[in-house]
């Protein structure tokens, strides 16, 4: 993993394929800050050296890198307005594109058949110096299982940046397994995923639940079968095929969410899952307005319902085995989706207390589980 540093104004001319260069811009664009008044981060720096063309941008939470192969007739660096940089070369006709970055001009001209466009650009003295990453510090971690535990836990972190603990994830390697726990206060994830390669010592960090959304949305398109990893002081790193994606680690106390697990419920049903997922999507139409999603456990039988007032309602019965007393029990409809949906297995388990008590979704094992804190229902 490398760095790329800042280098004073100078001239660039390069050419490359339109389609390589749109399909890298696409990956580094999605690091183009849009919520900023400083103008540097709303654009992608494009620095060109020995037959390579560098492509990074920031919005100082996350950086993205890549390169691609080009001629580099002269070799510099240019920092072009982003969303305005990818849509056009999306948009040019097939064929190569030549950039010509003339900073006594302060303009960068870009031509692809008889395109031609002429973009005012920043200047790349005032581009952020973005972290280096200690090569020494890397350790592989297998792609799949990386990914999946991503997939699991990463939809239950909190969108709140009043509580910035909480917009991370939890990322440990412990004892040959990874450990992730994602939580926003009203349900919690937890993923432990065996490894048969990894860092050989205990590392742990909070890293945005952003970061690693993207990092799965880079590492899902490539074709590698590992993701080399470095957790640093202050950032951590992932390198997914050619793309280089750092992070800001979230400082602060991640809560000790096993305080937070029940030690014993009162019921456990056990259900198809695909069953338990259509019924759960179809009445949740009709839990609008914040309205509960109700299940309804009885002999025999669940049954989900919602009611919206000047809406409707919906009520669906299924078969289940449960012998124990009737109860109620209120969940945020899009929760309980996001809980089912995260298991893979045939059949889900779900581990009852009591209707103001949390609930536990779980699949057939026991490496996976979602907390779901209940809504009091009226009445």
């Amino acid at each position: 993993m490398t760095s790329m540093d800042t280098v004073a104004a100078t001239r660039m001319r390069i050419t490359c394929p339109r389609e390589e260069l749109a399909a890298r811009l696409a990956v580094v664009g999605r690091a183009v800050s849009t919520r900023t008044s400083v103008n540097i981060l709303t654009g992608i720096m494009l620095r060109a050296d020995a037959g390579r063309l560098g492509l990074a941008a920031t919005d100082m939470e996350i950086s993205l890198r890549v390169s691609l192969d080009a001629e580099v007739e002269e070799a510099g660096a240019a920092v072009i307005p982003g969303r305005l940089l990818v849509d056009i070369v999306r948009l040019l006709p097939a064929g190569d594109v030549s950039i010509e970055y003339r900073p006594e001009e302060g303009i960068a001209h870009l031509t692809c058949g008889s395109a031609s466009y002429g973009l005012h650009t920043h200047d790349p003295d005032d581009f952020p110096r973005l972290p280096e990453v200690a090569t020494e510090e890397n350790f592989s971690v297998d792609h799949a299982a990386l990914l999946n535990t991503i997939a699991k836990v990463s939809r239950s972190a909190s969108r709140d940046e009043s509580r910035p603990v909480l917009t991370g994830v939890l990322v440990r390697f412990e004892n040959g397994k990874l450990v992730m726990a994602a939580t926003d206060s009203y349900r919690l994830s937890v993923k432990e995923t065996a490894l048969e390669k990894g860092p050989g010592r205990e590392l742990e960090a909070i890293v945005p639940a952003r970061a690693l959304s993207e990092l799965a949305r880079i590492a899902s398109a490539g074709d590698g079968d590992a993701i080399d990893v470095a957790i640093q002081e202050n950032q951590v790193a992932f390198r997914a095929d050619d793309v280089l994606l750092t992070a800001r680690r979230i400082d602060g106390q991640f809560p000790n969410y096993r305080q937070l697990l029940p030690e014993s419920f009162e019921a456990e049903v056990a259900i198809g899952r695909d069953e338990l997922l259509d019924v759960v999507r179809r009445a949740s139409l009709m839990a609008q307005r914040k309205s509960p999603l109700r299940l309804r456990f009885a002999a025999g039988e669940l049954t989900v319902s919602a009611q919206t007032q000047d809406v409707g309602e919906a009520r669906e019965s299924l078969p289940v085995s449960y012998a124990g007393e009737a109860m109620e029990i209120g969940f945020n409809a899009d929760f309980l989706r996001d809980g089912l949906e995260s298991v893979d297995d045939e059949q889900v388990r779900l581990k009852l207390i009591s209707p103001l008590r949390p609930g536990v979704i779980q699949g057939d094992g026991d490496d996976f589980l979602y907390l779901i804190m209940p809504i009091r229902l009226a009445g």
